[in-house]
């Protein structure tokens, strides 16, 4: 049975998530707030559903704790749907952030999705963690053996799942290591945003906050430091393009 920290104050909430996820077969640990949530956190806990309103502060700390130590999953559950609190909960390495109100039937699939992710980068570790014709898009550099893809100034150690920028090495989250890998398996095509969904989350894209994509292409181009690679193509989805 896999086994859901839930951190979440309003006590109605708490026991409808509990409810049902206990009906999906998961045992639901729940508790208030911060302090009780680190008394609790152990290894066995394989996902954590965390508010970001809590009485002894915020859950951006706990995420950030938790982090610190263990890269256990974090699903933000808040009624906070500015742009500016998505991204800073995704920068911080949260594997996905709802808004309140949401049908439990969305949540219960998104758990599914970041589980299978999870089990994915523990069991295969040294493969890529997206689905693509790589081999159409990658060489060999001579080193090891190891592939490369690269995008004008922007390349990616498949081996070593890194991505750098005019040879220096850059962060990125879980998500935008695999939207990045995504966008230059599929240079120079467009991808639809419903693809890249189902690409990244393994569920229908209509289950997936599209604002979340938005978000994470935004930092993309951040990192990147080339905002005009990654091409907005109005209305269906996006294109890795070349720059001079």
């Amino acid at each position: 049975m896999q086994k859901i920290l839930l951190v979440e104050d309003d006590d109605t909430i708490a026991f409808g998530i509990r409810s049902g996820l206990a009906r999906k077969g998961y045992e639901v640990v729940c508790c208030h707030d911060i302090a009780e949530a680190k008394r609790i956190f152990s290894g066995e806990m394989q996902l954590i559903l965390l508010d970001l309103n809590l009485p002894d502060g915020s859950g951006y700390d706990l995420c950030n704790w938790v982090k610190c130590e263990r890269d256990t999953p974090v699903i933000f559950l808040t009624v906070r749907d500015d742009v500016a609190d998505i991204t800073r909960g995704l920068d911080m390495g949260a594997d996905d952030y709802i808004t309140k109100p949401f049908h439990m039937a969305v949540l219960e699939s998104r758990i599914q999705a970041v589980l299978r992710r999870a089990a994915r980068r523990g069991a295969v570790g040294e493969e890529s963690a997206l689905p693509g014709s790589v081999d159409t898009r990658e060489s060999n550099n001579g080193d090891g053996g190891r592939h490369i893809l690269i995008c004008g100034g922007i390349r990616i150690d498949t081996e070593k799942m890194q991505a750098y920028v005019k040879n220096e090495e850059i962060s990125l989250t879980s998500l935008e290591y695999r939207l990045l890998l995504l966008l230059m398996e599929n240079k120079g095509c467009i991808l639809q945003r419903g693809r890249i969904l189902e690409s990244l989350w393994d569920v229908d894209g209509n289950f997936v906050n599209d604002n979340t994509l938005t978000v994470a292409v935004k930092r993309l181009r951040r990192k990147l430091r080339q905002s005009s690679c990654i091409t907005t193509v109005r209305g269906i989805g996006y294109r890795m393009e070349e720059m001079e």
